[in-house]
């Protein structure tokens, strides 16, 4: 297993938290001279906010850690290709690169819709890699959809018979 396996590893068992607390099984972790960070879990549901995504859980942990909101140095593995507002964070931040599991062909702005990660135009750019054990990332996010189908179906069927 390759260093970038293991540690995408570290951010599945982060989204598998999420999973098990009812939210999209999206994990992240911060990794910075070879040392896990930080780390974050998706908690929109729980905390019922927007702005509870596992990689600006993980940027404002690895900020106290280091002291400073520059990440520079550090690299960012997470199970599912970041959205807009967390592609900002990220490039605020000065992550130096991101490892993604499996890409969002339609909120990722890391290269499906955007890549708001690589643009000249900012003053920061981050180095990209894609497809780190991709296959499990995305089983993960169709499992959960999939029970999710199917408790709303149930519960439609529940208020449909009172």
């Amino acid at each position: 297993m390759t260093k970038e396996e293991h540690y995408m590893g570290c951010a599945i068992t982060q989204a598998k938290r999420a999973f098990g607390q009812g939210d999209v099984p999206i994990g992240c972790i911060i990794v910075y001279e070879d040392r896990i960070i930080a780390r974050g879990y998706n908690k929109r549901n729980k905390k019922k906010t927007a702005l509870a995504h596992a990689e600006l859980d993980a940027i404002a942990k690895a900020s106290k850690v280091l002291g400073d909101w520059r990440l520079e140095g550090c690299t960012m593995y997470v199970t599912l290709e970041p959205c807009q507002m967390c592609a900002g964070a990220i490039v605020q931040a000065r992550i130096s690169e991101v490892v993604i599991g499996c890409m969002n062909p339609k909120a990722g702005c890391a290269g499906s819709i955007l890549n708001l990660l690589q643009m000249q135009e900012f003053n920061h750019q981050v180095e990209v890699r894609r497809g780190i054990r991709e296959q499990e990332c995305a089983a993960l996010l169709v499992k959960f959809f999939q029970e999710l189908r199917i408790r709303n179906r149930q519960q439609r069927e529940e208020d449909s018979s009172i």
